[in-house]
């Protein structure tokens, strides 16, 4: 096997591992309720779509502080959700 088709093949399973282990953030608080939340939810996708884009230029190496930057706003994004969730627990 050649290095450029081992280079590819490298890639490709990076990517496959990047997807499994890391959920993309979700968009999921009304912005017409919860502009605010719903507009911090975005910029967390705007960030992760960020860090693959370094990972991908960067061939994935980043000795795992670009995934462990990708839970943690994967976490954020959830905690965005729960934050939305209460408000609207606490404004029935």
């Amino acid at each position: 096997m050649n290095k450029l088709t081992q280079a590819v093949l490298t890639a490709a399973l990076a990517t496959v591992a990047a997807t499994a282990f890391a959920a993309q953030p979700v968009r999921d608080v009304s912005s017409s309720r919860h502009p605010n939340i719903a507009a911090a939810q975005k910029l967390t996708d705007k960030a992760y779509q960020r860090i693959v884009a370094a990972q991908q230029a960067n061939e994935w190496d980043m000795d795992g502080h670009a995934a462990k930057a990708k839970d943690l706003l994967d976490q954020a994004n959830r905690e965005l959700k729960a934050a939305a969730e209460a408000a609207n627990q606490n404004h029935k």
